[in-house]
């Protein structure tokens, strides 16, 4: 497994991480074991980089992690990279990145991890409802007393970036960005490569559009944010999945599946430190961590972007529903 320096953080981590936002209730039921198992051989592939956040099912996906990772937490504790995030409230009731909820925030992180420092927290989303100056002094508080080592954000554009470095360095920028969503890269992208900030970049594979298991008969389950998003209904959804077979034709050419093609594109677009990848299950993992060494050359690069031309743009959930 690839590694490397998280931007300005200086954490040594792999190319690929492993999300958890598919263990808290929002992408339907899942077999809680198998995730601890795949969590483990993540571990086993040479993962070291975790991505949750208590917004996950409120404590859920931050629980399943912890124990999965109970070894380490408990030994080795530097041997893996955990990453969370808080400033959402439950019940899709919008944004609180205030410093009492953020404050309150890492201290339920902690319990449910099981750790007493967080390697990387994030603001999950900017709060236009309170200032910049007070998320960013709340967290550099933590930072000071040792319950946090690195602060991050994530569904950041590039002013709010820099409102919030003005007190203390945004040190890692977590975004979406896939080939059927791109928009970070007018101006978010060569922000961050100017500042030195580390990209985790969220939803590789278009939350599942880009695997080529979906078809337009495809249901999802009633607890499943993707049953009411525009992007897996209707014209726009047939449109895309005609892009994705073409897609997947164009991988298998190359002897790899579109999943990994999609990864692998991500990892490859500067400015870009890590793919986030959910998986509910060994096998998902393994073949997701395998696209990290993957190297496209420049007629791929162009290939695959004839190919998305005919795409439709993709957005996703928000705190406060979905698109």
């Amino acid at each position: 497994m690839k590694h490397i320096a998280l931007g300005m953080t200086g954490l040594d981590v792999s190319r690929i991480a492993f999300g958890t936002w598919q263990l808290g209730g929002d992408w339907g039921s899942f077999d809680e074991d198998a995730a601890i198992t795949a969590i483990r051989h993540a571990r086993e592939l040479g993962i070291n980089f975790f991505d949750t956040a208590q917004g996950y099912g409120f404590g859920v996906s931050e629980r399943v992690l912890g124990m999965a990772l109970r070894p380490e937490i408990t030994g080795d504790r530097d041997s893996v990279v955990i990453a969370t995030k808080g400033g959402i409230l439950p019940g899709g009731q919008g944004r609180d990145a205030s410093a009492r909820y953020l404050r309150d925030g890492v201290e339920q992180s902690l319990r449910a991890l099981g750790v007493e420092t967080i390697d990387l927290y994030q603001v999950h989303w900017p709060d236009a409802n309170v200032p910049a100056a007070e998320t960013a002094g709340a967290l550099q508080a933590l930072v000071d007393a040792g319950k946090i080592r690195h602060v991050g954000v994530s569904n950041y554009d590039a002013r709010q970036m820099a409102e919030f470095a003005a007190v203390r360095p945004v040190e890692t920028l977590q975004p979406p960005y896939h080939l059927l969503r791109r928009g970070i890269e007018d101006e978010v992208l060569p922000y961050t490569v100017e500042h030195g900030i580390g990209v985790l970049a969220y939803s590789p594979l278009a939350s599942g559009l880009l695997t080529g298991r979906f078809d337009e008969t495809t249901v999802f389950e009633d607890g499943d944010w993707r049953r009411r998003a525009s992007a897996f209904t209707g014209d726009d959804l047939k449109r895309n999945l005609a892009v994705v077979r073409r897609l997947t034709e164009f991988a298998e050419e190359r002897g790899i599946t579109v999943s990994q093609l999609a990864i692998a594109w991500v990892l490859a677009r500067p400015g870009v430190h890590v793919a986030i990848v959910g998986a509910r299950s060994s096998a998902n993992i393994e073949a997701s961590a395998a696209a990290a060494d993957i190297e496209l050359s420049a007629d791929d690069i162009a290939g695959i972007e004839r190919i998305t031309l005919d795409a439709v743009p993709v957005v996703g959930a928000t705190p406060e529903g979905v698109q």
